[in-house]
């Protein structure tokens, strides 16, 4: 077995077994806001943990993770990509699902939460709303980076070097989607909606958002563009997006994580991605060869 294997092996071991004690915490709790919040923090940690205690048991390069800050288009394209997937979505469930927009009293509680309670328009568009497209994206990013220097800095490279990047990519999206399987399944980590459609839904979502994370990740050569976008996928969906959207009835088999609008955008989006450039495997994405042979 190659150094890579074992390297691919040891990170899953360790990210899964890091990951029991967070899991055990917010399923104890049964939401995902146990410990403030916090708890998922660390759960969100615990991949860079793993690809940090595996390069150190094995002897890889860390630098081998992709902390080089390359050309900053990548960086501008991964800020704008989940932007662009998700907005079809939300626009086409307020057009043809009657009451499923909530933008109204979205904007009340942005107005409550910055003083001025009697402009909740203004407060949103010219201070909430700018303020979470840029602060709020740094501390997103302080979250997904820590997913990041797991699944795309350590793993994703080694799976393509070592299966190609087709499925490279696939497998790297199966890990992922599994591992949020427990606060899904046993939390309060999904829509409301049956949990097979949810749970099918967000695992199709997940692949497809694997594809343009590798991407970028392999376009790049770095890991940051892929903490950006995870970041921005995060705020904008999960924080104003499903905020602006009626979390009842039918918009919820159609927007969040774990409808099927999502699946739909994030998959044609991937396809555009790869179909107009497909970045070849290189080396030096992986330690190098006297670490990693």
């Amino acid at each position: 077995m190659t150094l890579t294997s074992r390297g691919i092996l040891t990170y899953l071991l360790l990210v899964f077994s890091l990951s029991l004690g967070p899991y055990l915490l917010v399923i104890h709790a049964q939401h995902l806001s146990v410990g403030f919040g916090l708890v998922v923090g660390v759960l969100m940690w615990m991949p860079a943990t793993a690809a940090c205690l595996t390069c150190r048991i094995l002897g890889i390069n860390i630098a081998s993770l992709g902390w080089n800050w390359r050309p900053v288009r990548f960086e501008v394209l991964a800020y704008v990509v989940p932007i662009l997937y998700a907005i079809p979505v939300y626009i086409a469930c307020w057009v043809l699902v009657p009451g499923s927009c909530a933008f109204p009293d979205y904007a009340s509680q942005i107005g409550k939460a910055f003083g001025f309670p009697g402009s909740p328009q203004l407060a949103t568009f010219l201070l909430g709303l700018p303020v979470f497209a840029t602060f709020g994206v740094v501390r997103s990013i302080a979250s997904a980076l820590g997913e990041e220097i797991g699944w795309r800095g350590f793993l994703l490279p080694r799976l393509t070097s070592n299966f190609g990047w087709r499925i490279g990519c696939l497998i790297s999206g199966c890990i992922w989607a599994v591992w949020h399987y427990p606060l899904l399944l046993f939390a309060d980590y999904n829509s409301g909606t049956p949990k097979a459609f949810a749970l099918t839904c967000f695992t199709l979502m997940v692949i497809c958002d694997a594809y343009i994370l590798g991407w970028l990740r392999l376009r790049s050569k770095s890991l940051w563009p892929c903490a950006m976008l995870h970041a921005t996928h995060n705020l904008f969906i999960q924080g104003i997006f499903d905020r602006s959207t009626t979390q009842s009835g039918n918009a919820l088999y159609v927007t969040t994580e774990f409808g099927f609008g999502m699946v739909i955008t994030t998959a044609i989006t991937a396809f555009i991605l790869w179909r107009n450039s497909i970045p070849e495997q290189d080396a030096s994405l992986l330690a190098p060869a006297s670490a990693e042979a």
